[in-house]
């Protein structure tokens, strides 16, 4: 398993159906803690997920966020 990270962004006017495409879907990410910009004007989402390879990170994810989003694998690491 690798560690990747999900960055979503959407337009301010589609924050609602960013939000609400997880009620449509059965993503595993909903009810999940997320790091967002929304209320800080910037209208972006991130996730730190454990996936096989990139598309199956982005498979976790609804429709509608995938289609805005880019997948970056990551590693964590001790900074000295």
């Amino acid at each position: 398993m690798g560690l990747f990270l999900l960055h979503h962004r959407h337009a301010p006017e589609e924050c609602g159906a960013a939000y609400a495409s997880f009620k449509g879907g059965s993503s595993p990410l909903r009810h999940q803690a997320a790091l967002a910009s929304c209320g800080e004007g910037g209208h972006a989402m991130w996730w730190t997920v454990e996936a096989a390879h990139e598309t199956e990170a982005l498979g976790l994810l609804p429709y509608f966020v995938v289609e805005r989003s880019t997948v970056t694998k990551v590693a964590r690491i001790e900074i000295p």
